[in-house]
């Protein structure tokens, strides 16, 4: 695998803390999340870890990717650095209070708590919308993330008024009741802005990381995704907020048949591939397979009852099959490229020429990625199993100690991915772990050291810099 990919632009992306301490805080939503689950018994533990895995772990770092990325796919400038950093501390501080408000049993403070999360997520929205203005035209990443960022506004509008709905009856005289909305919201945000980023985002990096490009039934599928998904998005959630099953249904048809198309291209990307398999590649596999699986299940439950609360998220049993197997591997497959990359670039692309460099892949650990991955594969296998009924009645043990031992087994390798990516930051970043998080908020660099590497000048006065 090349060093640095041809494709991308590294000259526009903003300094190395802007999308790092999303990532390092994303993964303390992942640490945090795990541990909720395992550890905490509070009637609305399950609703806290959801959010702090889905709207912490996998969003914060979405916006930590969009971040970084835009400028660099597109070859411009992010709109501004000091708006990036506002999303995140705001994001950070209303689901930090959302999660603490849930488990606390505070219900009065949840509306103050949602309206910090949907301030930070409007303004990452602003940030990257105008950021993506200026690249025109749109390519498919950019097209799915134009559209992703839409979601985010829709979802968020409707988060808050659930959270106001907890200590106030605010659907008792509207058309749609709460449980409408919660299915619509739920939609738009694991189907809406989750899986569009993913979506988006694999296009992209499939094809860079294995050195293929999409051929002719490629291309078709991808066309197929294009145009059905985000309707079919649209439906399914525009239906169950009206509780129309027709429309549901249909939607739910689109969503299935995109998702399938986008499991076909990543399969035939892996099976292509010219490139010795990485961790990035081997949880894309998990991802690829998950999808499969999830189609399979999923498509008769949403053909007989796409309006169903137990099939909110697919068929009965399948959500940590999604929200694991399919969003939790492209996460974690991405993030073992993406916070090496950054970190490379930041650290050792001005010398090359110069003296010898590491490739990317030998900045972290290759054990304790093969433990984590061991680890999280036999978590998020043992929780599936323990949910889905027609695997949990024929086993001899019951379902809740196939959730304990795979709760923590998906802690355990949450733990050590977290640590193998820290480690990179310690070993090989130019700053330390309290200056990536709490650099400066000025619009231009975050330190002067980050200055310097925006210019391109080769740090003479750091001791052994390729066997750190």
């Amino acid at each position: 695998m090349s060093v640095v990919p041809g494709e991308v632009e590294t000259d526009a992306q903003p300094p190395m803390a802007v999308p790092l301490r999303h990532f390092v805080v994303a993964l303390g939503f992942l640490v945090a999340g795990g541990a909720v689950g395992v550890a905490v018994d509070a009637p609305l533990a399950g609703l806290a870890q959801t959010h702090l895995l889905l709207a912490g772990w996998v969003c914060v770092t979405i916006m930590g990717a969009m971040t970084q990325f835009v400028p660099v796919w597109s070859g411009t400038e992010l709109h501004s650095r000091r708006l990036a950093t506002a999303q995140l501390w705001l994001v950070t501080a209303g689901l930090t209070g959302f999660a603490a408000a849930l488990l606390t049993e505070r219900y009065d403070l949840l509306p103050y708590a949602g309206g910090l999360l949907l301030a930070g997520f409007w303004t990452f929205a602003y940030n990257i919308g105008r950021t993506l203005a200026t690249a025109r035209p749109l390519d498919v990443t950019e097209r799915h993330f134009a559209l992703a960022l839409a979601y985010f506004l829709a979802l968020t509008v409707l988060g808050v008024s659930l959270a106001v709905g907890f200590t106030n009856p605010l659907f008792l005289d509207l058309p749609v009741t709460r449980i409408d909305v919660v299915a619509a919201h739920a939609t738009l945000a694991v189907f809406g802005a989750v899986l569009t980023t993913v979506f988006g985002a694999l296009y992209q990096l499939a094809t860079m990381f294995t050195q293929t490009e999409l051929g002719g039934v490629d291309r078709y599928l991808r066309g197929v995704e294009e145009i059905g998904y985000p309707v079919g998005v649209v439906a399914l959630a525009g239906g169950r907020l009206l509780r129309d099953p027709l429309i549901a249904r249909a939607g739910g048809v689109l969503v299935v048949a995109s998702v399938l198309a986008v499991a076909a291209i990543l399969a035939r990307r892996l099976l292509e591939t010219a490139v010795e398999w990485t961790p990035m590649l081997s949880r894309y596999a998990v991802a690829s397979a998950a999808m499969a699986g999830w189609v399979a299940l999923t498509l008769p439950a949403w053909l007989a009852d796409p309006l169903a609360v137990d099939a909110r998220f697919g068929a009965p049993g399948t959500v940590h099959l999604l929200a694991l197997g399919v969003v939790g591997f492209v996460v974690l497959g991405t993030l073992y490229h993406v916070v090496p990359f950054i970190v490379w670039v930041h650290r050792y692309s001005d010398l090359l020429g110069y003296e010898p460099v590491p490739m990317i892949d030998d900045l972290y650990d290759d054990r304790l990625a093969a433990a984590d991955f061991a680890a999280l594969v036999g978590g998020a296998t043992l929780i599936v199993a323990g949910q889905l009924p027609v695997v949990a009645g024929a086993l001899p043990v019951q379902p809740g100690f196939l959730w304990a031992v795979g709760g923590t087994l998906w802690l355990a390798g949450s733990v050590a991915f977290a640590a193998n990516l820290l480690l990179v930051l310690r070993r090989h970043g130019r700053q330390s772990l309290p200056a990536v998080l709490f650099g400066s908020l000025g619009g231009g660099a975050d330190t002067a050291e980050d200055a310097g590497d925006d210019v391109g000048v080769p740090p003479s006065d750091d001791p052994e810099p390729a066997d750190r």
